[in-house]
């Protein structure tokens, strides 16, 4: 199974977008000033020539650091039994000691391959991230994190139901062609 592996965050505070309303009543976004905030780890995976790809989603409510992103990994086996190529980027906490030594222990299932410097347009999960935030995050003003969570979570589950979908964040990143796609 080929894996892509991303993080990013979500806040309490809106991700403004362009919306419409009636003419002379313009919409207004209240929010607290809290700048709480979720850390999300998510990972696209795709078995080369099945049609069904699989997305996971992993929600911390603190920074993203070597224990978080073994966790991941350790999830990531439960639910995957088969050999993974990881594909990441250089996140300092992808390339620290307690990560390699993992990794390095877990030769049997994971290989691990670096995205290039500086080319978020080749990881498909920043896709994902642009998905979630132009669609169930746009505008949205949490009144605490149990709705922001609430709301990642419905997002999640959207993707999921279209496959399609998940296979677009692949060819935007020009990683597969139509010709690619089941």
């Amino acid at each position: 199974m080929i894996v892509f592996m991303d993080e990013s965050g979500f806040s309490q505070r809106p991700s403004v977008r362009r919306t419409w309303a009636r003419k002379g009543q313009t919409p207004v976004l209240r929010e607290d000033v809290t700048w709480n905030r979720f850390s999300a780890m998510g990972a696209l995976g795709w078995h080369p020539g099945r049609k069904q790809m699989r997305l996971f989603l992993s929600l911390r409510p603190n920074a993203i650091n070597s224990d978080e992103v073994i966790g991941f990994l350790r999830s990531l086996r439960r639910h995957v039994r088969d050999p993974v190529l990881l594909i990441w980027d250089n996140l300092p906490c992808h390339r620290s000691q307690a990560v390699r030594d993992y990794i390095q222990g877990q030769e049997s299932w994971l290989r691990v391959e670096r995205l290039p410097a500086y080319a978020p347009e080749l990881n498909p999960v920043e896709d994902l991230w642009a998905n979630l935030d132009g669609r169930e995050m746009a505008n949205f003003v949490p009144d605490d994190m149990e709705q922001l969570h609430r709301q990642i979570g419905k997002g999640a589950r959207r993707i999921r139901r279209h496959n399609r979908l998940l296979w677009s964040f692949f060819q935007h990143a020009e990683l597969l062609s139509d010709a690619d796609i089941p």
